[in-house]
């Protein structure tokens, strides 16, 4: 039984939007549901509901709520991924631009919060990847990623050099713009504008995209999830900038070592939408002709 629901919200939003929010408070609390927000929500709020009836929480307490309800984009439900390690199921809802990973439509809100309340869904499981920097074998950074990592400079715009090995295998000894380390589900993203391929989700694979590689032999290079990375500099370049889902930074030195692995129980609960098709989608959202697939 649904008894508390934590609300995710996209940074910035028109009155439509807010208006949103002020209904699906209202559907909740209409079937006495407690609604939970995060605490940086609360000066936002403030003029279109009742605090009062409403509870602010901490990221870590996300994972209490019987569900999570995310209102935003394909970012703002990554970020929320980033901020849950439990099993609570999470409702992507779509109010941003592209919308690929976020399983309904703001359409199909509230009919989707019935069957969510109903008990009448299903779930599938998306796993979470984890780095860390390594700096005189100390780890000075960590972070969680479902999209993407990725390795670039932070001013201008300079080639530099990196090796990535794998079980002590040297991978890639690339010299350019950087390098992407994106799920099967960041391959749609940046990877693809760079020239990646794109990984049906259910496929456990990494993708590794060299950004404008200055040689002709550097290609993507799709390898199994279940090998551990470890990427450095291979010169003394400075300004290199590790990104993290595209929303969090880290500065790395030339000297620092960053490991990415998997960990198998390390996951989260996506809520699905049993009327989208990931090839239909596919062809929705990037305007692909039929005759491709």
């Amino acid at each position: 039984m649904i008894k508390n629901v934590a609300i995710t919200l996209k940074p910035s939003g028109d009155q439509k939007f807010i208006n949103t929010v002020n209904h699906v408070i209202t559907w909740l609390s209409n079937k006495k549901i407690s609604i939970s927000f995060l605490e940086k929500e609360k000066d936002r709020l403030d003029k279109v509901a009742d605090l009062d009836a409403l509870n602010f929480i901490k990221d870590s307490e996300l994972e209490k709520s019987d569900f999570i309800i995310s209102l935003g984009g394909d970012g703002t439900l990554i970020g929320t991924c980033r901020r849950v390690e439990g099993e609570t199921p999470i409702l992507g809802v779509n109010y941003g631009k592209l919308g690929f990973i976020t399983e309904f439509s703001a359409p199909e809100l509230f009919d989707a919060l019935e069957n969510v309340i109903k008990g009448e869904y299903k779930t599938k499981t998306v796993n979470i990847f984890r780095l860390k920097v390594l700096r005189q074998n100390k780890s000075i950074f960590e972070s969680r990623f479902i999209n993407d990592a990725v390795l670039s400079k932070n001013n201008i715009a300079r080639l530099f050099d990196l090796q990535v090995e794998s079980n002590n295998d040297v991978l890639f000894s690339v010299s350019g713009d950087g390098l992407i380390i994106s799920t099967p589900i960041g391959s749609t993203a940046y990877s693809l504008a760079a020239g990646g391929p794109i990984v049906h989700p259910d496929v456990g694979a990494l993708n590794l995209t060299p950004i404008c590689p200055h040689g002709l032999t550097h290609r993507p290079i799709v390898i199994p999830d279940t090998q551990p990375l470890s990427l450095r500099l291979t010169d003394k370049e400075r300004d290199v900038c590790l990104t993290v889902d595209g929303q969090v930074a880290f500065e790395i030195g030339p000297d620092d070592e960053i490991i990415i692995e998997k960990h198998a129980k390390d996951c989260v609960k996506f809520i699905v939408n049993q009327d989208k098709n990931y090839f239909r989608t596919l062809k929705e959202k990037f305007y692909l002709s039929k005759k491709v697939f």
